[in-house]
């Protein structure tokens, strides 16, 4: 079997085809995580830890000092006097609740929290450990101390065993029931239960659009104009391919798609394909030329003579940085701004994803992928839930199986689940090429055999981060102010990686109740470092997105009348079919 692929100018080795059935097996119960690299930074830690003795009596002291401090804070408790354990446990969510402020369980999670500060004491400033091979046995740590902590279990989660008495046990019954229909679904790889319910094209994928182009990796979608009125340049909107593209089309009241098209814009929007084992083969260049480039060029079809606004969100906003850099570079100017959504463009510091990112990681998820040529997208799914596995799997541990409730699924939930594959050789290139290298961030990055440099890049940009983004961590998208020499717009509002993009304004009867920062630098400025930003930047109450329409409308021509479906001429696209098309719903 071949390699996959050449990355950063070197060949990795031949794949074996007798080790592929062992790793895939592997795989399926590690959620695509490589055992030898969690290993071997264990191995690394324990090893330096061996032949520290100075942090072993830092460490002895320590537990000493937390001891002590339990003890009084217990002794106070007892004494009617629980203020301090309170103040200690309201730092953590898990704990939050009245029952957790009752003697005995305030001091079990009193001594719980002790004993995780002193892990996280323990699993850091050892000399001699590489800073990745810290981090990832600093992880490791993290995921069983979250696992014993006494908010799973039955009789030392004061909710837990008030709802057990109450209900006779039940709620355990009902839990077993949740966790054995769940079980189900994940071996006969089901979707969660609700999940047909939001069925793009029936509650979700709703806006009103055609499908004005194709080809073999993604369709390009064209929604109806909603005001008499549009503004002069359209908006093409590239969402990550690791998901599928309605994530910005959510349901009515929460769809950006929709959103954008009642504030007058012309919207187009890329639908990525669901690869398959006949995919193997497409590359980072294929994502560029058919996803981006090729898009781009089909809207100006569409819409002749204007020049458009290119946002990307997620990995599809690295990609349409670097479709904005490959067009500088060749000399042509059809963008008039650039967006970037929760996209990084230098990943030296991509935060708790970067965990899973090391030699041993990716050589492991390559041979994974050589059997079936994809990677299935509930591995990555799993990887991404590991990383805030407190709130993520412990707290539907407790809500579900020992609780015995049930949420009703939400679209965002939905949309979730409904994972795609990647192809083999592009998802190691971009593990190699964006994440394990940083090409892009370092100025290495080729396209087709060229450099591309995101200096290049002289358009206004309008970059968003999270303040809560477990994926793509906001200083690390704040760095794109490092790598360019062209104004940004730099806002940083509230939420997670999803949440605080798909981050609607409320009605204006509930009032704001998100915020966002946001800030203008110039080209020519001084740099500003993220802290500094901050302090620097306004805080605005509510939505981000009427900022940026602000935004796109200040850098956009006068409002028009909207040009026919697909544009008019020879050049003219033709409507192929209804929106949300056949592509998101694995259709060729």
């Amino acid at each position: 079997m071949g390699t996959i692929g050449r990355m950063n100018g070197s060949t990795p080795p031949a794949l074996q085809p007798l080790d592929l059935p062992l790793k895939t097996a592997i795989a399926r119960w590690t959620h695509g995580i490589s055992p030898a690299s969690v290993g071997i930074a264990l191995q690394d830690w324990a090893l330096h830890f061996a032949a520290s003795p100075g942090k072993q009596s830092e460490l002895a002291d320590s537990a000493r000092r937390k001891w002590l401090q339990w003890v009084l804070d217990s002794v106070a408790a007892a004494g009617g006097d629980g203020a301090p354990l309170q103040r200690a446990l309201a730092a953590d969510k898990r704990f939050d609740g009245p029952g957790w402020q009752q003697l005995p369980f305030n001091l079990w999670a009193g001594g719980f929290l002790q004993a995780q500060q002193w892990w996280a004491e323990a699993m850091s400033g050892v000399r001699g450990v590489s800073q990745h091979h810290e981090q990832v046995a600093a992880y490791v740590v993290r995921q069983w101390l979250d696992m014993a902590s006494p908010s799973n279990g039955v009789t030392t989660n004061p909710e837990v065993l008030q709802t057990t008495l109450e209900s006779g046990g039940m709620n355990l019954w009902r839990g077993l029931a949740n966790w054995w229909h769940e079980a189900m679904l994940v071996a006969t790889n089901g979707p969660p239960p609700g999940a047909e319910e939001f069925r793009p094209g029936q509650r979700v994928a709703l806006t009103p659009g055609k499908v004005v182009w194709r080809n073999r990796l993604a369709e390009l979608i064209q929604y109806a104009p909603a005001t008499d009125q549009v503004l002069r340049e359209p908006v093409l909107l590239v969402p990550s391919w690791i998901m599928k593209y309605y994530i910005l089309d959510l349901s009515p009241h929460n769809s950006m798609v929709r959103w954008l098209v009642s504030q007058g814009h012309t919207v187009f929007v890329v639908s990525w394909k669901n690869p398959d084992g006949a995919d193997r083969d497409l590359g980072m260049d294929d994502y560029l030329d058919l996803g981006v480039l090729e898009m781009l060029q089909a809207v100006q079809r569409a819409q002749p003579e204007r020049q458009v606004h290119l946002a990307g969100y997620c990995l599809g906003g690295t990609l349409a940085a670097i479709a904005a850099a490959t067009l500088a570079r060749r000399g042509e100017h059809p963008l008039a701004t650039l967006t970037l959504l929760a996209a990084q463009a230098d990943f030296a510091e991509p935060g708790e994803l970067g965990l899973f990112i090391d030699e041993s990681q990716v050589a492991f998820l390559e041979d994974v992928m050589a059997e079936r040529g994809t990677l299935d997208g509930r591995q990555m799914a799993g990887a991404f839930a590991l990383i805030n596995s407190k709130d993520l799997v412990w707290s539907k541990l407790v809500r579900e199986y020992l609780l015995g409730r049930t949420s009703p699924l939400d679209d965002l939930h939905a949309w979730n689940a409904d994972a795609t594959r990647m192809p083999a050789r592009m998802h190691s290139e971009y593990l190699r090429r964006l994440y394990l290298h940083n090409d892009l961030g370092q100025g290495r990055y080729e396209v087709h055999g060229r450099p591309v440099l995101l200096e290049d890049v002289r358009v206004p940009m309008f970059v968003v981060a999270t303040d809560r983004d477990h994926v793509s961590p906001w200083r690390s998208v704040y760095k794109i102010h490092r790598l360019t020499h062209c104004e940004i717009t730099f806002v940083l509002t509230t939420g997670g990686h999803n949440v605080g993009i798909v981050n609607p304004p409320p009605p204006a009867a509930e009032g704001p109740r998100i915020s966002h920062r946001v800030a203008t630098t110039a080209a020519d400025a001084p740099h500003l470092d993220a802290d500094e930003w901050t302090a620097r930047a306004q805080v605005e109450p509510g939505s981000w997105w009427p900022t940026w329409q602000a935004w796109l409308q200040a850098h956009s021509g006068p409002a028009q009348a909207p040009l026919p479906m697909g544009g008019t001429g020879p050049q003219a696209l033709v409507p192929l079919d209804d929106a949300p098309g056949r592509y998101v719903h694995g259709m060729a």
